[in-house]
Order: structure tokens, then sequence, then C-alpha cells
């Protein structure tokens, strides 16, 4: 008898489908400016880069793609960050298909969710809420950049970016005007700066904090405990990430700005840095403590069930708490009121030490591949795991062999690295025996 695939299994397999698909695509060579065939390495690159909504490129998303190559890396934005069984579903749902205890099952783990119980429910909600998210930036986008291009391409650049921002995808078109430049040109646009945080903000919290907050409105005590971490750590990181951008940069890259940009600077600076891709600033011209809090704050990324990468900010506040229950020599680990499970404990130290060591175990194999200094290395392997996006300028300088290890470190980041560990294991068995239990001194 055939065996069948594991959810996880599922859901690796699903997304290198989609990898391989974009990148058959992406090779035509319609889909190339020049109308030649783009190399393979550089076209799966690209596509695992849409697909796993990083934005880290080894050629120009302007320059070397033609109208047909963006509309593919926009697919692929848009089905890599809502995740294939979710739209799968929508569809199915939509054309009134019957939708069994094995599909429920697949987007209760597609979106990291507690319970298999309301998942039809909540994927009728995710997709229209998703365009409709996506619609009105895409909207004030346009509108902002109708002096500068034209009707139709700043419907097209409205578009493409709002859904890149949304998707956490860190995909741009400002090739136009100077390659690999991002948004620099609207370092001290208001409009710009806070339509793409907003835009990132909203699909990093999660899809389960959207259904929480759409049920329970502005009363907060009603809401799941998973909700009041992800909010409560979010405004901490993205308003703690700009105060020390801030500090970090007054003398640096914000010297010389007026205090509408060096604050609009340190923001997105901040909001990016978790999971997004795009730059205001300079990345290459960071200082080394700003490299250093950029390198953190990727690799915590966003939220479960989001278009976010990253360990997850819930990953880092069990972390923190079991730090300090272990201090205080406590047995339990409390917080809004409520006690964490020994199970969600286990899982959070399994994912930072997962993550952690595929991240070091790569760091060393591209300082051994490449001539480039360990902080930049550092940089460009924490954004590719964390599905961020964002370089200090070495990703189209990398050699063949590193691209393939950024390549799967951007594949491993967005279908979750335990994931991808579990795909390859048999599902557990229960001890019949146990062992024997002795201690051991740790510290």
């Amino acid at each position: 008898m055939r065996k069948q695939l594991s959810k996880t299994q599922t859901i690796a397999l699903g997304f290198f489908i989609i990898i391989s698909t974009g990148t058959l695509l992406l090779m035509l060579p319609a889909c190339a400016r020049d109308g030649r065939m783009t190399g393979f390495t550089d076209a799966l690159f690209t596509s695992t880069s849409a697909t796993c909504v990083t934005g880290l490129v080894t050629v120009d998303t302007y320059q070397h793609w033609s109208l047909l190559g963006q509309v593919v890396i926009l697919a692929l934005i848009q089905i890599g960050g809502l995740g294939f069984i979710t739209m799968g579903m929508f569809f199915s749902i939509f054309l009134k298909r019957k939708i069994g205890l094995k599909e429920r099952d697949l987007i209760q783990e597609s979106l990291n969710s507690l319970h298999i119980g309301g998942m039809v429910r909540l994927v009728k909600k995710i997709v229209p809420f998703t365009f409709l998210f996506e619609g009105i930036g895409a909207l004030v986008l346009f509108l902002r950049f109708l002096p500068r291009m034209g009707v139709k391409d700043a419907l097209w650049y409205g578009i493409f970016h709002s859904v890149s921002a949304f998707c956490n995808g860190g995909f741009d078109l400002m090739g136009r005007y100077e390659e690999y430049s991002s948004l620099v040109s609207y370092y001290d646009d208001v409009v710009v700066n806070v339509t793409i945080m907003l835009l990132i903000v909203i699909g990093g919290i999660g899809f389960i904090v959207w259904d929480d907050i759409g049920k329970h409105g502005i009363h907060v005590r009603r809401y799941l405990l998973h909700t009041k971490i992800v909010l409560a750590t979010t405004a901490t990181l993205i308003f703690g990430g700009a105060v020390l951008f801030f500090l970090f940069e007054s003398g640096g890259l914000l010297a010389g700005m007026e205090a509408r940009g060096q604050i609009l600077s340190s923001l997105f600076a901040s909001v990016t840095a978790r999971t997004a891709g795009f730059n205001t600033l300079d990345t290459a011209g960071y200082s080394q403590a700003s490299r250093m809090l950029t390198v953190l704050l990727m690799f915590i990324g966003g939220s479960p069930g989001s278009t976010a990468g990253g360990i997850k900010t819930t990953t880092l506040v069990v972390l923190v708490l079991l730090a300090v229950a272990t201090l205080k020599n406590r047995q339990e680990m409390n917080i809004f009121h409520r006690r964490l499970s020994e199970e969600t404990i286990r899982k959070a130290s399994t994912v930072f030490l997962i993550n952690l060591l595929l991240a070091c175990v790569s760091v060393l194999a591209l300082s051994a591949l490449n001539p480039f200094s360990l902080d930049d290395v550092l940089f460009e392997v924490f954004s590719a795991i964390g599905t961020v996006g964002m370089t200090t300028g070495i990703t189209r300088d990398l050699t063949i062999a590193s691209r393939y290890i950024i390549i799967i470190l951007m594949y491993c980041g967005r279908i979750g690295s335990m994931s991808f560990a579990l795909s390859f294991m048999e599902k557990k068995r229960g001890a019949v025996v146990k062992l024997p239990k002795e201690h051991i001194t740790i510290g």
C-alpha cells in the first residue's frame, strides 16, 4: 500500500512544486527584458525568493524582468504569502466543494492554528480581507506615484508594491530610477512610508490575530493569549527597534536629515527588518550596532500564521519567560494570567535551536566560500532564513554554491525549519519501555 504524505511533507512538496513551476516560467525568454532566456540559477533563486516572500535577488527586478516576468514574480509572492493551501481551499469553498477533515487538518497546519474547528470560516475571511488591504494599499500608492510616473505605471507600481509589502515579499520595481535602490528615494515620504509599514505589520501579525480582533474589537480582555502576546511583542519590537536605530544612526545615516526623515527612517528600518525586505536607508552604510540590531530583528521575524518569517514573536516571549522562570526557580511560566504548557516550551526551544544551528552552519559555509566580511555574511544568512530580503549588497556577488545555500535557507525559512526537519522523519511512536532517568549538570 502506498504511504500517504504527512501534513508537513504535503506543505513542503507543495512549495517545492510552486518554486519549480516559477523557475520554468522565469526561464522563458519572454520573461526577461532583453528577450533572452534567464539562467537556471538566477531563475531558481528569484522564484524561491518570491515564493518564500523573502526579497533577496541576484538580478534587479525592474532592470532584468519584463512585465510578464514581473507578473509571474507577483503571482509567486501572493501564493507564497497567503499559502497555496489557503488559496486552494478558498477556491474549493467558492466552488462549493466539500471540505473534509483531511483538508481542514492541512489548513490548520498551514496557518499554524491551535484548533481545527473554524478553519473553513477563517479561510473565508483571510482571502477577501487580504485583497481588501492590498487594494487599499495599492490605491494609496497609486495616487502617490501618479505625479511621478503617469497613470499606467503608477497603477502597476501601486499594485506590485502593495502586494509585496502585505506579503512581506520585499520585491520592488524602483530599479527604473537606480538599480537595487528599493525605496531609498522615498525615505522622508510620509504617505509611502506609513502605507508600506502598515501593510507589513498587518500582514505580519498573523491571520489568527486578525480573526480574534474581528470577533472582539477593542475588548482586549477577551483576546486570546496568543493575540495579546503578539500585539504586545510587536509594538515593543517596532518602537524599541526604532529608538535604537535612531540612537545608532543619529551620527551616521540619519545625520543631516530633517526630523521627519529621521523618525520615518528609524521606524521603517525597525519594521522592515522583521521580514519585509524593503529599505529606505542604504543598508550597506549601517553602523556595526545597526547591523547587529537588524540581525536580531530578522531572526525574530513576525508572528505565527502570517506572511512573515523568523522564529516568531511568540517563540521569543516563551524563551524569555523560560529564562526568567528558571532564574527565579519557578516551575510554571505565567503571562497575562495564563500558564503556558510544557509542549509550548519544548516547541519554542526546538524552533530556536534548529534555526540558530542552521544559521551558524550556513555562516560557516558562506564564510569559507566567499571573501566577504563576517558581518556581511551574518546579515545575508539571517536575512535568508528569516525570509527578510535585506542585504548589504553581496547577494549578486555570491558564488554559485553560496546561492544554493541561500535558496535552501529561504525555503526552510518559509515552511519552517522544524517543519522541514519533520518532513523527513517518521511519525513518532510512544516508547513501550522508558529508560532510567538521570540528571546532568547544565550551565
